[in-house]
């Protein structure tokens, strides 16, 4: 399988692969693809894999790709402005990331889903308690709102990174959530009641935006629901005498 990451903030990646290989990817994220690929809505990994997915927010059935009668193409993109990355994967490696994060991987590359061990991370660690656990040998896609920023953090190394902010890390990386010191930092600092605490060694991967600090700059800039009128509550504008 060969592969291109075209684009800056607003990245797709685009496979090439063979008729004797196989891709799948999160429902939604096809972008394009040639005329000779093959798709198909697959339970991967039995019902109980499918519910998991579905507990965890995201689709029971994943999208399976194919070619046939020579190499095809096709490409798929995140659901925000970001960024997109490949994970090299070998056996007895485990790379776990945020729910949301799986855009694409190949065939032998197995994701499903973890629980974070640290009861503290479960009820405060902003994405929810709920992990994606990606194992097994070849290459997947993730994608984040943003840009990546990657750390390689020695044994007992320790990062502290905002709550929501962290993409992924390596299985051998611990990850826990502590409470921000000082009554007048934890109201008053801006910065949050909590900060996620990432031990090393291993790799991880942090984004410069998040979903929800996008979302909360953007809420002032979005037409508001009052003054709707007519069927549907769709809001009218008179421009200029133009209506929008």
């Amino acid at each position: 399988m060969k592969y291109k990451i075209s684009g800056d903030n607003l990245q797709l990646v685009t496979l090439e692969i063979s008729p004797n290989e196989k891709i799948y990817a999160e429902a939604g994220s096809m972008v394009y693809q040639s005329g000779n690929i093959n798709m198909g809505a697959k339970m991967r990994g039995g019902f109980l894999k499918g519910l998991g997915r579905k507990f965890a927010g995201e689709t029971m059935f994943l999208t399976e790709f194919t070619s046939t009668g020579g190499t095809g193409i096709v490409s798929f993109g995140g659901n925000a402005p970001g960024t997109i990355k490949p994970i090299e994967l070998t056996s007895g490696k485990e790379f776990l990331v945020q729910k949301d994060a799986f855009l694409v991987a190949e065939d032998s590359v197995d994701m499903s889903i973890a629980f974070q061990k640290k009861l503290g991370a479960a009820f405060f660690g902003g994405e929810g308690f709920i992990l994606e656990k990606l194992s097994g040998n070849g290459t997947v896609f993730i994608h984040a709102c943003g840009d990546f920023v990657e750390f390689d953090l020695k044994p007992e190394q320790v990062l502290k990174v905002d709550t929501g902010s962290v993409v992924g890390w390596d299985g051998t990386v611990t990850y826990d959530i502590q409470r921000v010191k000082g009554i007048k930092t934890m109201f008053f600092g801006g910065e949050g009641i909590f900060l996620t605490t990432l031990k090393g060694p291993g790799k991880i991967i942090i984004q410069s935006m998040n979903l929800g600090n996008l979302a909360t700059a953007l809420r002032p800039f979005l037409p508001s629901s009052r003054g709707t009128s007519g069927s549907g509550g769709i809001a009218r504008t008179v421009v200029g005498g133009l209506t929008r």
